[in-house]
């Protein structure tokens, strides 16, 4: 994440460069064939979990649907880090008018998993065995774009550890959260 952005004295400008950056990202995948979908196992094998996560940046395989559904994307990966990036809508409110904490929940948990996923070898795979999530301030439709930005702390051959943070443009916490993975080797197909 570009930190001179995260903390931009300009609220405004920094929603539109974090929306102009999404949209580039965004379009650059749909450009390279990128759609909803579940990779088939051929597709994936021989693949480290890095090269996974940048050929669903590139387009070449699909984006799970869930990032539709919640109107969030995968904006960056690097080994051991994953960024997306979403704007809380209508309808995610829960009944007092704030983004549901499922909303939080599953913008952390894609982050956390997908820094996890960064760091795998080929023929590896993850689960979520443990997800803490920490809501420290509410989130609208008009609080503008916020980033999930997962970092692993452990990655080793049975689990990984990692910790993510939802912040706004402004640079200002909205929650943040912890997990630990479950590794194993692959199921091929």
């Amino acid at each position: 994440m570009d930190t001179a952005i995260a903390t931009h004295p300009n609220r405004q400008t920094a929603h539109g460069d974090w929306e102009a950056h999404k949209e580039q990202v965004v379009n650059h995948m749909l450009a390279g064939g990128g759609q909803p979908g579940v990779a088939a196992p051929a597709q994936l094998q021989g693949k480290t979990g890095l090269e996974i996560m940048q050929a669903m940046l590139s387009g070449e395989l699909p984006y799970p649907h869930i990032a539709e559904t919640l109107d969030f994307a995968l904006i960056e990966v690097a080994h051991g880090k994953a960024v997306f990036q979403g704007t809380p809508q209508l309808k995610h409110y829960n009944p007092m008018g704030t983004a549901h904490g499922g909303w939080f929940a599953t913008l952390l948990d894609s982050a956390l998993g997908c820094a996890v996923q960064t760091t795998l070898p080929a023929g590896t795979g993850y689960t979520t065995a443990e997800l803490s999530v920490n809501i420290v301030r509410a989130a609208h439709a008009h609080t503008g774009p916020l980033r999930a930005i997962g970092q692993v702390i452990h990655s080793g051959r049975q689990l990984a550890t990692a910790e993510a943070r939802i912040v706004g443009a402004d640079g200002k916490l909205y929650a943040h959260a912890s997990t630990t993975c479950l590794v194993f080797a692959a199921k091929t197909l």
